[in-house]
């Protein structure tokens, strides 16, 4: 691991932070942090040097700050999309008039139908901005960005929680809230 790039320990670290610490015989706290130290040790006796000091700079130079350490600095967690249960203790928030959701044209036809759900996540992530949400459809090919009508959702009782990177969550956005890209690229059809 000490060879490998910053994409990669940033993976890496998210597998185990968010989904399997047990590859490193971890286990995380109810609220999803692991102790540094631990983490450290585990990764040494798994062949992986990894170093506090890269660490660190992993977490202050990431553009995407999945990771945060607490108050102490002695512990470490993913800030969202874990698949285990944690509780990151995020209040419920009045979310902006409208959030962007990144995906790919061929999921179009399942979200029209279902609209956006959680998978094996706990929330269904939304970004604040068209450009992110972007940048999160290209990570699985040709981008399509959805917008989210969340004032609309608040007013009817949704819940949006606002994690410590700057990701809305929320349980699921049902279709009539959705403004879905009309895939032939004539305009946008909207939905709500």
């Amino acid at each position: 691991m000490s060879n490998c790039s910053e994409v990669a320990l940033s993976r890496f670290l998210s597998l185990v932070l968010r989904h399997e610490p047990e590859r490193l015989g971890l286990s995380l706290d109810a609220e999803g942090w692991l102790e540094v130290e631990r983490l450290l040790s585990a990764c040494q006796a798994h062949g992986l040097t990894l170093t506090r000091e890269r660490l660190e700079h992993l977490v202050a130079s990431s553009d995407k700050q999945r990771f945060a350490f607490d108050a102490s600095r002695q512990r470490i967690r993913a800030n969202q999309g874990h698949s285990l249960s944690v509780d990151l203790g995020l209040a419920p928030q009045v979310p902006p008039e409208t959030l962007y959701h990144g995906t790919v044209i061929g999921a179009l036809p399942s979200i029209r139908e279902h609209g956006l759900v959680k998978g094996e996540r706990h929330h269904v992530h939304l970004s604040l901005d068209e450009a992110t949400a972007r940048k999160v459809g290209e990570r699985r090919g040709q981008p399509v960005v959805l917008t989210v009508n969340s004032d609309a959702m608040h007013k009817a009782d949704h819940l949006f929680m606002c994690s410590a990177n700057g990701v809305w969550l929320v349980d699921s956005v049902p279709p009539g809230y959705l403004g879905i890209p009309d895939p032939s690229g004539l305009g946008c059809q909207s939905l709500v």
